[in-house]
């Protein structure tokens, strides 16, 4: 499943999509006669669908116009702004609102039902929905600026991760499973002792950070493997986070990645420090080259 464009950040926008899931923060979502949308979750602004829409239509301070040759074969909930609902349009299941009545044009089809809730009462698959994609947008967020701080600040940091993923990906995997299983481990076992509780607390605090700066070191490093060097290294990492939260936002597949992720840019970060210790090592690897070089 793709999701391009995936956040709105200006107000006035207005953009046509593709068959994708549609999230925006604040702005306008467009979906025009015989294009389809995934789902649309929109959190201020407005909806506008003459298309077809297979999934879902959350709209929590938006009004929604759902047009005469709309189709939307998912429910469509509204927590605050009216749904207008011209004639003709096709709606194959429930219209849910929670503040301002639906206008429902005669001849609108509405094969569910048309019912209001209190927002606290909406379902659980909402409720999942809603906190899968909260959470998905803070880390996407976060990552972001990780990401971009790791690039600006410590450039020659990913690049060493890089180098490391092309000559040592075998002991950084092995490396990453260590760190990703066995800190959690070590945090545990210290905080069940009495003398150990204050560095086991530490230890779990660091957990987040630690995997959040291995997740971006594996976003640089698969970008940096499809974007040629020329053209920088925020380019690189930007492609590569694109990608990885693209995944991401598909539930079961992305918590494998985030792991593999997490795991595979730790074992990179540890590998390619020790290597910066111990320059003799760059010798070892090439001992030909070095006799060339004498």
């Amino acid at each position: 499943m793709a999701l391009a464009a995936l956040i709105a950040a200006a107000p006035a926008s207005a953009r046509d999509i593709g068959a994708d899931d549609e999230i925006v923060i604040t702005g306008t979502v467009l979906v025009p006669r015989h294009q389809h949308a995934d789902r649309i979750l929109i959190a201020d602004g407005r909806v506008d669908i003459a298309g077809h829409v297979d999934g879902v239509v959350v709209a929590l301070d938006a009004p929604v116009h759902i047009r005469r040759t709309a189709v939307i074969d998912g429910n469509v909930i509204s927590l605050s702004k009216r749904v207008t609902v011209d004639r003709g349009a096709i709606l194959n299941h429930d219209l849910i609102w929670a503040d301002e009545k639906p206008a429902v044009a005669r001849g609108a089809n509405v094969y569910g039902d048309v019912r209001r809730v209190d927002a606290g009462d909406v379902g659980l698959p909402l409720g999942g929905f809603l906190l899968h994609v909260a959470v998905w947008l803070a880390f996407t967020f976060s990552s972001l600026v990780l990401g971009l701080a790791l690039i600006w600040f410590a450039p020659r940091a990913p690049e060493a991760a890089f180098k490391t993923a092309r000559e040592r990906a075998g002991p950084a995997i092995a490396w990453g499973l260590a760190l990703f299983v066995g800190i959690p481990v070590a945090a545990v076992v210290a905080a069940l002792t009495l003398v150990g509780i204050p560095l086991g607390i530490l230890l779990l605090l660091a957990l987040l950070p630690l995997y959040a700066l291995g997740y971006v070191v594996s976003a640089y490093v698969l970008g940096r493997a499809l974007v040629r060097e020329r053209r920088g290294r925020t380019p690189a990492f930007l492609v590569g986070w694109a990608i990885l939260r693209a995944v991401a936002f598909i539930p079961a597949l992305g918590v494998l990645v985030w792991i593999g992720a997490t795991v595979f840019g730790l074992g990179l970060l540890t590998v390619a420090l020790w290597r910066g210790r111990n320059p003799e090592d760059e010798v070892t690897e090439h001992p030909a080259a070095s006799m060339t070089a004498a």
